[in-house]
């Protein structure tokens, strides 16, 4: 009996050792789980309360290290506006000891037509170089040296002297794009009191200000949109950087009228879709009676279709080879031209339609046949699945997939048949084509010129601002892609003004920038709309094999 009742002990025993080795790892799981999801709710507690714009990283880019204890750092926090870095368990002392770039100046006591340096220690970019002594800034492994958060100026901790710490900031080599805070509090201060001579505010009376607004669609360009954003940031005033994701670019725009007349810049990031719905915007602002405020628009493509940024020399695709810096240089020396903007209405035939017309607004080119097509085609797959459509490499393939396979099909064939073209109000006898394109600008198809085609033949030349559109025919899927590669030359119609479109018969595929759908019996009809202000880079122009195709 006494056997079994120890024996009975022994299994007891094992079985609560046995339970204790399961539930004790399951409850410090719980608890490291538990503690986890706190940290992480104060953490985004402190990020949404603060002033800060602060991000956090698993693994910073660079050594780094804690502005409240001095430690080296891996992980942590980082402020997208000033550059402060920190540990997490230091995150709470960082926001309520360190003030980030104030958009605005609070009331001071100082003249507001200047404001002293803003330094940060530690952290310094590599291969920057003492404004004191000249020497490399940020050599040693520890938290040292000074940064200026508004004129990137940088100091060594044994070169920083007083009078540094209250001389006023010159706001370093983009004072001529930047908003100073204290110009803001005094436009602020005049209209509270109804006044509207801005004339004798600094910086409004400096002749060669030209503040610049950035406009980034974070949602173009596998996240380089949100990498940019961070980095205007820095150089810039916060106030003049804005996320499209988040404000639409009309309310974004409302600051131009803030700023001196004719001397803003705006900095469009995304492809051509974002700059259609700028300018659409800008549009709005000739009908609100602000045109004097009108802005001229720069790009920094990224997304897919960029044959706009093609034509104005910003080139075919944005992946970060060029430090913003040289951007915002590239901005300042870009020379103001004008870009046709075109109205295409697109009415449906029947007598019985009493729906309105369909306008739409042009920058780029207009097209029924192939290429629209295989946008209908790609755009379709792309709502469906639009994680897979990131990569321009697979863009790419798509859009090969989609014109190999309508060669087979020939969906858009004996187009001269069903189509009857004007131009000018002049009837064209059409050869037997499969797609007809009217293009506004130099490059189409992701950096092909398709007007010049081989460039073996006489021809006017084309351009986007001379109130004419230049109209084309393909054969077909493949000679676009013959054309790409310069094997072939298009159809070339003639060069109009007006351009007027009838499609007698059947359902085809059109498409407007890069927004494609398939359209009935209708008449489309394309008419001079206004002129748009852009700034054009004579860098060099790229027949990027890189800038993906027709839609952004």
């Amino acid at each position: 009996g006494s056997g079994d009742a120890s024996r009975a002990v022994a299994d007891w025993r094992l079985a609560a050792w046995t339970l204790c080795s399961v539930l004790l790892p399951v409850l410090i799981t719980a608890w490291c789980s538990f503690q986890r999801s706190r940290r992480q709710l104060l953490i985004r507690d402190i990020f949404r309360k603060s002033k800060h714009d602060w991000h956090y990283t698993d693994l910073f880019g660079q050594p780094s290290y804690c502005c409240v204890c001095a430690q080296h750092i891996l992980r942590g926090a980082f402020c997208g506006c000033c550059g402060l870095r920190v540990s997490e368990r230091c995150l709470k002392k960082a926001d309520q000891r360190f003030l980030c770039k104030e958009i605005m100046m609070r009331g001071t006591a100082r003249a507001p037509s200047s404001m002293p340096h803003h330094w940060i220690r530690g952290n310094v970019p590599l291969c920057s170089c003492c404004v004191v002594c000249k020497q490399q800034c940020g050599t040693q492994p520890k938290l040292c040296d000074y940064r200026c958060v508004w004129c990137q100026y940088t100091v060594h901790d044994e070169c920083m002297v007083d009078c540094l710490r209250t001389e006023d900031c010159t706001f370093g080599e983009f004072k001529d794009l930047i908003i100073p805070p204290y110009y803001l509090s005094t436009i602020n201060q005049m209209r509270k009191e109804k006044r509207t001579s801005y004339e004798k505010v600094v910086p409004y009376c400096r002749k060669h200000w030209m503040p610049v607004m950035v406009l980034a669609n974070t949602r173009s360009g596998n996240n380089m949109g949100e990498i940019l954003l961070g980095e205007f940031k820095m150089l810039l005033n916060p106030v003049q950087v804005f996320d499209l994701s988040k404000i639409a670019p009309a309310k974004a725009l409302q600051l131009c009228t803030w700023l001196p007349c004719n001397a803003v810049r705006v900095l469009v990031c995304g492809g051509d879709g974002t700059v259609g719905w700028v300018l659409d915007a800008i549009d709005e602002m000739k009908i609100k009676g602000q045109e004097r405020y009108i802005p001229q628009v720069a790009i920094l493509p990224l997304g897919t279709g960029n044959d706009l940024s093609n034509t104005l020399g910003w080139g075919a695709g944005y992946a970060g080879e060029v430090p913003v810096e040289q951007i915002l240089r590239n901005v300042m020396e870009a020379d103001g031209v004008k870009l046709d903007r075109w109205k295409v209405q697109v009415t449906n035939k029947g007598y019985y339609n009493l729906r309105k017309p369909k306008v739409f607004t042009m920058n780029n080119y207009f097209s029924i046949g192939p290429d629209a097509l295989m946008a209908l085609n790609f755009h379709a797959h792309r709502e469906k699945t639009p994680s897979l459509f990131s990569s321009r490499i697979i863009n790419k393939a798509v859009y090969f997939f989609y014109g190999t396979k309508d060669c087979l099909v020939q969906e858009c064939k004996d187009l001269n048949k069903k189509v009857e073209l004007e131009l000018d109000g002049e009837r064209i006898e059409l050869p037997n084509l499969e797609g007809i394109i009217v293009l506004n600008i130099g490059y189409w198809g992701g950096g092909c010129r398709l007007w010049e085609g081989m460039g073996d033949e006489p021809y006017p030349l084309a351009r986007h601002d001379d109130g004419l559109l230049e109209v084309v025919g393909v054969h077909g899927s493949f000679h676009c892609a013959q054309i790409q590669v310069k094997l072939a030359s298009p159809v070339r119609l003639g060069q109009a003004h007006t351009v007027r479109l009838i499609l007698k018969s059947s359902k085809m595929p059109m498409q407007v920038d890069g927004e494609p759908w398939a359209q009935g019996p209708c008449t489309v009809t394309i008419t001079h709309k206004t002129h748009a202000l852009m700034l054009y880079h004579s860098g060099e122009q790229t027949d990027d094999d890189d800038a993906s195709s027709l839609s952004e």
